[in-house]
């Protein structure tokens, strides 16, 4: 064999050599990124399923309580801004308004025994209840995904990788400032017993 050739050979043994790892971390970034988009669709899914049980929760309540035009107002502007979202930090903004929004809208409905005793109602705030919790379930899975992606963009010498290819962190899906508190809800009752 020519001494050319052997060069050859070795060059192009070595550049096999070098590339293998570069393309299985490559292929394992796309796989993870993959995983974290997946999983946003699940958590979109089940803020989808709570967007479509407000309207009949609003309907079912709203007579009975005109005067809390404010909570039905708030949850209305937290539709719109979910509607108009775009990326993943706007969704998160807009599902922490909405989040909140109900929240003072299950203080108010507490507060109104008729309503309570409604088995309409009673059902959509089980329903409401129920999908809180699958979302609060799929966000949590979410932010573990996205902890192990992120991990691996981060570390070396995977951020190398994920620079040359432009993989960057993504942000986890976090509660909204204050959401530790309980929500208060002006009923406008300025009176004193």
């Amino acid at each position: 064999m020519k001494k050319g050739t052997k060069i050859l050979i070795g060059v192009v043994a070595a550049v096999l050599i070098l590339a293998a790892p570069l393309i299985s971390f490559y292929n394992s970034l796309v796989t993870e990124r993959s995983n974290v988009e997946t999983q946003w669709a699940q958590v979109e899914n089940q803020l989808q399923r709570r967007n479509d049980l407000i309207p009949n929760l609003v309907n079912a309540v709203k007579g009975a309580m005109s005067q809390e035009q404010e909570v039905f107002g708030d949850i209305a502007d937290a539709r719109a801004k979910l509607n108009q979202a775009n990326g993943l930090e706007e969704e998160v903004d807009a599902n922490n308004d909405m989040s909140s929004a109900l929240s003072r809208l299950l203080v108010v409905v507490e507060n109104y025994p008729d309503l309570k005793s409604n088995s309409n109602v009673t059902a959509l705030m089980d329903e409401l209840s129920g999908t809180e919790n699958r979302i609060s379930q799929e966000r949590r899975r979410f932010n573990e995904t996205v902890q192990q992606y992120n991990n691996k963009v981060k570390r070396f010498p995977g951020s190398l990788v994920a620079g040359l290819f432009g993989y960057d962190p993504v942000p986890y899906f976090e509660a909204v400032e204050g959401a530790d508190q309980a929500p208060v809800v002006d009923f406008g009752n300025d009176e004193t017993d």
